[in-house]
């Protein structure tokens, strides 16, 4: 079972990565997200669109998993974003921003960006879902075995 529902591993990953303009508030992005997004899964997910989510910087930085220094905070705090979409196809991605009705959203989404827009296509190298505790107890433990073999 993929951990995106229905995302297959040749399917493209697309970020979008928004730093919101000072005159701006989060709740201006989540209601031209949330048009935009609605847009998207009622007329392109029949079309090539898989899934999306998007997230914003909490301002936390793990000192534990950053070698770039031992910042306490990010600067960008409730100021940037990302917009990440699932797709069969980096093609029907493309058709879906040629859309009508996608296009006038966009550029409103696009009014709230401090950093213009570069939306970078990806493809999945590797996804997954935490175990349950059952499988996780038997994941140990296959583990411990195989090191007292070794």
């Amino acid at each position: 079972m993929s951990f995106i529902p229905n995302f297959d591993s040749d399917g493209v990953v697309t970020i979008n990565r928004v730093i919101l303009k000072p005159q701006f508030s989060v709740e201006d992005l989540e209601e031209r997200v949330a048009l935009l997004c609605e847009n998207v899964k009622t007329y392109h997910s029949g079309t090539g669109f898989i899934g999306g989510m998007v997230v914003l910087n909490s301002g936390q930085v793990s000192n534990e998993g950053s070698t770039v220094g031992q910042a306490v905070a990010s600067p960008l705090k409730d100021r940037e974003a990302l917009i990440i979409t699932f797709w069969r196809s980096f093609e029907e991605h493309e058709a879906s921003h040629r859309s009508e009705t996608f296009q006038p959203l966009f550029k409103h989404v696009l009014e709230l960006c401090e950093n213009g827009n570069e939306e970078i296509a990806y493809r999945m190298l590797w996804s997954g879902k935490a175990y349950s505790p059952k499988e996780a107890a038997e994941a140990r433990a296959a583990k411990e075995r195989y090191l007292k073999a070794a």
